[in-house]
């Protein structure tokens, strides 16, 4: 069972991953590396959107949706490889530096890794005989 050091452990770890994204703009002044932020904050929407729309929470209903689960679930899985491959590309096309891409893409996979840690603790696991 995961507890109060668990919490704590996973807010730092996302807290370091924050700090690596916000520091890989400002130390090379350039502020094009922020744009992976937003890929954080709309990742899970599609899930969440989705999931509503198909009937997946409600446990007396008989009706599920299989397909509109999957689209969002594919439309997640865009904004994840999105913000993996944004400071690829903006290296690439030198936007930013490569150390700053190292520092993007390290933020993106501790703040990307706390989320599924969180999600493998907490995760609701129906107790069904």
């Amino acid at each position: 069972m995961a507890g109060l050091r668990t919490i704590i452990s996973l807010a730092f770890v996302l807290a370091i991953g924050f700090l690596l994204v916000i520091l890989s703009c400002a130390l090379y002044y350039n502020w094009w590396p922020l744009l992976v932020v937003a890929t954080y904050i709309l990742a899970p929407l599609p899930n969440a959107l989705c999931a509503r729309c198909a009937g997946e929470d409600d446990v007396m209903s008989g009706y599920y949706n299989s397909g509109i689960i999957d689209a969002g679930h594919f439309i997640t899985g865009i904004f994840i490889v999105t913000g993996f491959c944004l400071p690829f590309v903006l290296a690439h096309a030198e936007v930013i530096t490569v150390p700053a891409m190292i520092m993007s893409i390290a933020g993106g996979l501790l703040v990307y890794g706390t989320i599924i840690a969180y999600t493998h603790f907490f995760a609701h696991q129906d107790d069904s005989f």
